[in-house]
C-alpha cells in the first residue's frame, strides 16, 4: 500500500501567526501594556527595530481610536533585549479622520530601573477610507523572480552572532545586491528583495513596519561589516497591502561622518506602493 502523502503546511493567517503573537501585549491598565520581547526577532544580540516598531505600533493601535499607522516616527535610545517590557502611550489628540498618539518601550537594567529603549509619535487613520487617486512617477523595482534570488539559507551569515530573524522571514535577495556576500561589495549602497513571512501570513500595515528594516543593511554593499544601529526611523504606510509577497528596495546616498541613511519602498503584489521609510543609521568604520 503506497504511503500517504503529506499534507502541506497550513498558511498562518493575520492574526495567527508567529508575527500576530509575538507582537501582541497585555493591557495592564489604560495606555500601559505588557509584553515579553521574543528572541526569535533578533539580530546579533539585540531586538530588530522593525519587530520594535510593529509592537509600539499595535499597542497604538489599541489606544487610539484609529486602527491604520498613516505615519510613525521612532527614536531608537537603546538597544532592547530579548524579555519583560512595558509600553506606555498617550493620546495626543484624537480627531474625526487622523488621530496621533506617542508611546514608549521601556526595560529594566540590572538595578531594577526603568530604561527607555525606543520612543514612536505617530498619526493613525483608516487606510480603507482613503482615494483611490495616485499620480506618481515612482516605479516597482526591477528585482529578478523570486526562484532566481538568494535568502539566507543559500550562503553564510551576514553577520557574527544569532540571526534569529532570519528564520522567521521568506527573504529573498536580489542576486545584484549580493555582492558584500561573496566578498565583492559593488559600493552602490542598494539592496532589492522579496520579503514575506516564513509562515505563510499575508501582509497587513503592521507588518509593513518589519518589512523596512528587515533586509540586510545597504552598508554591506558599501564594503562595511558588522551591526549598524538604527538611530531614527519614519515609516510612510500608504495603502493596506495586498496579499502574497512584497518587494522592497533599499538605497543609501550618503555616508558620512560615521552615519548614513536608508530609503525604502515597500512594493506589493498589485504592484502598488504601499509603505516608504527613511533611517538613519550608525555605521561602524574601519
Amino acid at each position: 500500500m503506497p504511503e500517504a502523502a503529506t499534507a502541506p503546511a497550513a498558511r498562518a493567517t493575520i492574526g495567527d501567526s508567529e508575527f500576530d503573537r509575538d507582537t501582541a501585549l497585555t493591557r495592564r491598565a489604560p495606555g500601559v501594556y505588557d509584553i515579553d520581547l521574543s528572541a526569535g526577532w533578533t539580530i546579533i544580540s539585540a531586538v530588530n527595530g522593525g519587530y520594535l516598531l510593529a509592537v509600539l505600533g499595535r499597542a497604538l493601535a489599541d489606544a487610539l481610536p484609529h486602527a491604520d499607522p498613516f505615519t510613525i516616527s521612532a527614536h531608537y535610545l537603546t538597544a532592547s533585549q530579548p524579555g519583560p517590557a512595558v509600553v506606555r502611550t498617550d493620546v495626543v489628540r484624537a480627531g474625526r479622520t487622523l488621530s496621533t498618539g506617542q508611546a514608549s518601550l521601556f526595560q529594566y537594567d540590572d538595578e531594577g530601573l526603568e530604561v527607555e529603549r525606543i520612543r514612536v509619535l505617530a498619526s493613525y487613520g483608516d487606510l480603507d477610507t482613503l482615494p483611490d487617486d495616485v499620480r506618481t512617477t515612482a516605479r516597482p523595482p526591477a528585482i529578478p523572480p523570486l526562484e532566481h534570488c538568494f535568502g539566507p539559507e543559500d550562503g553564510p551569515a551576514p553577520v557574527d552572532g544569532s540571526s534569529a530573524i532570519a528564520d522567521r522571514l521568506m527573504l529573498k535577495l536580489d542576486p545584484s545586491t549580493l555582492g558584500w556576500a561573496l566578498g565583492q561589495p559593488s559600493g552602490k549602497g542598494e539592496m532589492r528583495a522579496w520579503f514575506g513571512l516564513a509562515d505563510g501570513r499575508d501582509p497587513d500595515p503592521l507588518s509593513l513596519l518589519l518589512a523596512v528594516d528587515a533586509l540586510p543593511p545597504t552598508a554591506f554593499e558599501i564594503g562595511l561589516k558588522g551591526w549598524v544601529p538604527t538611530v531614527e526611523l519614519t515609516v510612510h504606510v500608504r495603502c493596506r497591502p495586498a496579499p502574497g509577497p512584497l518587494r522592497v528596495s533599499i538605497t543609501t546616498r550618503n555616508l558620512a561622518g560615521g552615519f548614513l541613511e536608508e530609503d525604502a519602498e515597500v512594493w506589493d503584489s498589485a504592484d502598488r506602493l504601499v509603505a516608504q521609510s527613511r533611517q538613519l543609521a550608525r555605521a561602524r568604520l574601519g
